[in-house]
């Protein structure tokens, strides 16, 4: 069992009384709602049905989704134990899967709705409709998607940029560049070095919100990850700069650690800490945006939409806080959904109510 999220802002946030139902299933192996959800861990970026007999996951390990497909868009591989792909679907189940495997190996760039309707023998309002609603996104953003992730499969296996291009279905260069920047945070052909040419040191402590992992250059913090155990976090690292140096050395972010630690305890409200991140000219608004919302406060989705101008650009903002390599201090913690629910985060939504009631709780201080 798996998960991750670092592909794109998938609006799959279930209910809570739904999660619970979903989670007393999972915990009892229940093989009656095989087919009916799947359940990814963050730990392991796997995905399984209810009925999979491996161990079972701490709960804020696990995320859930209602289709296959969901989970696969938001990075995470299918159980090979378990198979969950070939649980018994229901009938819109079975219709996502037939225009996910039609989208999937579609030449056209980009893929038309139309084509995928009529593949599958619906209208393009009911494939929109139903694809919003199982898998997050539109049938256009999964395609988008399932492209970006065999890009950066092939350009880590060493290809070069343009056959990784057409491997991955990119019907041009501009196409690639304009679509895969924003969500790999540089350009792809410096995707393809792995970060080869930078030098990264990191240091991990102990928090109350479990282990954090501080990485730097020399310019500043590019990456804070919370999570459980220190070999994770580590992974999750290597993971996105394969070919850079990377050495477990305290002495150059110690004093950056330290300041966060405090931070995240109370005992320092404020941080002003210098950053080395990549990203693009939007998503820096987003985190900068971000950065301006007073501790102890949260701001919606749309809010933080209209704050940069793009009142409708909801979904742009979601995918831009998605992909904040510096949790904590860009604090896309502190967006919300519209209903006030916490709706998603890298790290856990228990993660995420701890730092919001710590910082209100330290707001409410005289």
């Amino acid at each position: 069992m798996n998960s991750n999220t670092k592909n794109r802002e998938i609006k799959t946030d279930i209910p809570a009384r739904a999660a619970e139902r979903y989670w007393r299933a999972t915990v009892s192996r229940d093989a009656r709602a095989d087919g009916t959800f799947v359940l990814a861990v963050r730990s392991t970026h796997i995905y399984c049905r209810p009925s999979c007999p491996a161990r079972r996951p701490r709960r804020e390990q696990v995320k859930f989704f209602k289709v296959p497909e969901a989970a696969e868009c938001a990075g995470f591989r299918p159980c090979r134990r378990c198979d969950p792909r070939s649980a018994p679907r229901s009938a819109e189940s079975q219709l996502i899967r037939q225009a996910c495997s039609l989208m999937e190996r579609s030449s056209e760039d980009p893929i038309r709705v139309a084509s995928v309707a009529s593949g599958t023998g619906v209208s393009p309002f009911r494939l929109q409709r139903t694809f919003r609603r199982l898998v997050g996104i539109s049938p256009q953003g999964y395609a988008q998607s399932i492209r970006l992730r065999r890009l950066k499969t092939r350009l880590r296996e060493g290809k070069d940029v343009t056959t990784a291009l057409y491997e991955a279905g990119y019907g041009s260069s501009s196409r690639l560049y304009e679509r895969s920047n924003g969500h790999l945070g540089m350009t792809p052909a410096t995707y393809q070095r792995g970060g080869r040419g930078m030098e990264i040191r990191y240091t991990t402590a102990s928090t109350r919100l479990g282990r954090l992992l501080l990485a730097g250059t020399d310019k500043g913090v590019a990456a804070i990850y919370l999570g459980d155990a220190d070999s994770t976090l580590e992974a999750e690292l290597r993971q996105e700069y394969p070919a850079a140096e990377i050495h477990r050395n305290p002495a150059p972010v110690s004093q950056w650690i330290r300041q966060v630690v405090r931070h995240v305890s109370g005992e320092q409200p404020e941080l002003d800490l210098p950053l080395d991140i990549k990203g693009t000219a939007f998503q820096r608004r987003v985190w900068e945006a971000l950065q301006r919302i007073p501790r102890g406060s949260t701001r919606t989705y749309s809010a933080l939409a209209r704050a940069i101008g793009l009142p409708k650009g909801q979904r742009a903002v979601a995918r831009a806080c998605a992909t904040n390599p510096v949790s904590i201090l860009v604090p896309c913690h502190r967006v919300v959904r519209e209903d006030g629910e916490l709706a998603g985060y890298r790290w856990g939504a228990k993660r995420k109510q701890a730092l919001l009631d710590g910082e209100k709780s330290s707001r409410a201080k005289p």
